[in-house]
């Protein structure tokens, strides 16, 4: 490989630039599917005939899979070769995304999706390994820089691609587009990547790993059907409960009576490790979980073309990054907690200011708002990582590394399915408090105007009437989720004060808390 045969110990040059640039396409790709498809949703939802909150699954069906095949990527590329589970992630993340973009159904699309998730869970922490092992110790810095570059494009540029994909050609081309990437990344690797030894006496927790798996399936159904089927009221949800509750409970007993069980308990006797575990989990929900909101706030309710939305979302992305490399050159120089306590504060800020909106706002506020709310998350991302693995030993951040992906993730679906719940069942209690007000004898009803387009003694002004009190409700129940996602923020304020300072600042990866 180009990775360890040089004298002294040192990597090979030869190819090793173009190593580089197919494995920054591998991680281009995966990133790009984070955000690109948010867009593109109230398309597909008409095309695929699903209900609002239905399609948020085609997002959270990709997050919870790759949630689940992440921590595992490690055994994989120890038992069967590096080379040849990346090439196997490339191959079927592309082939996964053509049939997203081919389907039919809300069934097919979802079920796509969660094959593209399992296939792309490895290209981040696969890549990853393979620039670490080209590059000398002195050069790795440079090189985790390069790569961290390559994972925040992708929530920079997937909603503007995305919209010009899809106003232009087709929703399907948001997934398509995956094709010459995924191509070019293969032949690359193909090429000039060579294999790793193999370790056929690697084992992996098969029990532990399957029983974490169930309950984060079965508890992501539980939140994506529950509303739909009225939670505990239908005997579906009841199943799903009792299986994520059974399946927690022997995941848990066998961790903690295991010899070597999938999830190592001594990583929580690590203060900060726990700690960050939380505060990850909490990043996650209102970092994809905003950005799902503003989808159908943007182009349902006001009525925005998509490549519009994909353009006002943009600048969320580029604060995020333009944040996490001013926020690199900070860590060392000032307290790690004070840099997570102003993301704290400018993400809760930027969410306050968006309870104020209604469907009136300008594009301008639109951007400025979101590029604060991407500042905020850059303050976060990087010292919360650098905190969370600085008192942790180095064999295992390894094992840490995974943990904490996972702890995001699962934030990033929870975190969607839980404000698409109560964005729905709040549109529902708002109409029915705002219409208790709606009587023929409400003075409103005394302006001509007014009893003239929503006259309720006719079919056309009730009709007018039920439309301005849903869209009333909407607004309001836009309001509701918002605020919830700026009290989680100041919630979090807290677990600041529980974080040990660390002797020396640890290594800063950008990619960490991307993958």
């Amino acid at each position: 490989m180009a990775d360890a045969a040089a004298a002294g110990g040192q990597p090979r040059i030869a190819n090793r630039g173009m190593i580089t640039a197919c494995v920054i396409l591998a991680v281009i790709m995966q990133a790009l599917d984070t955000t690109i498809a948010n867009v593109a949703l109230p398309y597909i939802q008409g095309s695929i005939s699903a209900s609002a909150d239905q399609v948020n699954w085609v997002l959270t069906s990709y997050i919870v899979a790759a949630a689940i095949m992440t921590p595992p990527s490690g055994y994989l590329a120890t038992r069967f070769g590096r080379k040849r589970v990346l090439l196997t992630a490339i191959a079927g993340f592309v082939f996964a995304s053509v049939l997203c973009g081919l389907a039919q159904s809300l069934v097919q699309i979802v079920g796509f999706r969660l094959l593209q998730g399992l296939f792309g869970a490895s290209l981040v922490p696969l890549s990853q390994g393979i620039l670490l092992d080209i590059y000398t110790p002195e050069e790795r810095g440079s090189a985790m820089a390069l790569f961290g570059i390559s994972v925040m494009v992708g929530p920079v540029l997937g909603p503007v691609i995305g919209g010009w994909l899809t106003e232009n050609a087709s929703w399907r081309w948001v997934f398509y587009i995956n094709v010459p990437i995924g191509l070019l990344a293969f032949l690359g690797v193909s090429a000039f990547v060579t294999e790793t030894g193999r370790n056929f006496a690697a084992r992996l927790d098969w029990l532990g790993f399957g029983m974490l798996s169930i309950t984060i399936a079965s508890l992501q159904l539980v939140l994506d059907r529950g509303e739909q089927l009225n939670w505990f009221a239908s005997g579906e949800i009841i199943i799903e409960a009792v299986v994520c509750a059974s399946t927690l409970y022997i995941f848990l007993v066998h961790t903690f009576t295991g010899e070597k069980p999938f999830v190592n308990p001594r990583l929580f006797l690590d203060r900060n490790f726990s700690v960050g575990m939380v505060f990850i989990f909490i990043i996650g929900i209102t970092y994809l979980a905003s950005l799902a909101l503003m989808t159908p706030y943007l182009q349902t309710l006001m009525g925005y073309p998509v490549i519009t939305a994909g353009l006002v979302m943009g600048p969320r992305g580029l604060g995020t990054m333009l944040c996490m490399f001013m926020v690199g050159r900070l860590i060392g120089r000032v307290d790690t907690r004070w840099l997570l306590l102003t993301g704290l504060l400018v993400t809760a800020y930027a969410m306050y200011d968006m309870t104020k909106w209604t469907p009136d706002v300008s594009q301008w506020t639109i951007a400025s708002t979101g590029f604060i709310q991407g500042a905020g998350l850059g303050f976060l991302f990087v010292p919360l990582t650098t905190v969370t693995f600085a008192t942790l030993p180095p064999e295992k951040r390894g094992d840490g590394t995974g943990l904490y992906n996972l702890s995001r993730n699962i934030g990033s679906s929870v975190g969607i399915s839980i404000v698409t719940a109560l964005l729905t069942e709040n549109v529902q209690v708002n109409h029915a408090n705002i219409a208790s007000y709606v009587t023929p004898f409400n003075p409103g009803f005394h302006n001509p105007a007014v009893a003239a387009a929503m006259n309720p003694f006719t079919a056309a002004g009730r009709a007018a009437l039920d439309a301005t009190v849903t869209l009333q409700a909407t607004i309001i129940s836009y309001m509701d989720d918002f605020k919830l996602m700026m009290i989680l923020s100041l919630a979090a304020i807290p677990l600041v004060l529980l974080l040990r300072k660390p002797a020396q600042p640890a290594a800063v990866d950008h990619s960490a808390v991307m993958e």
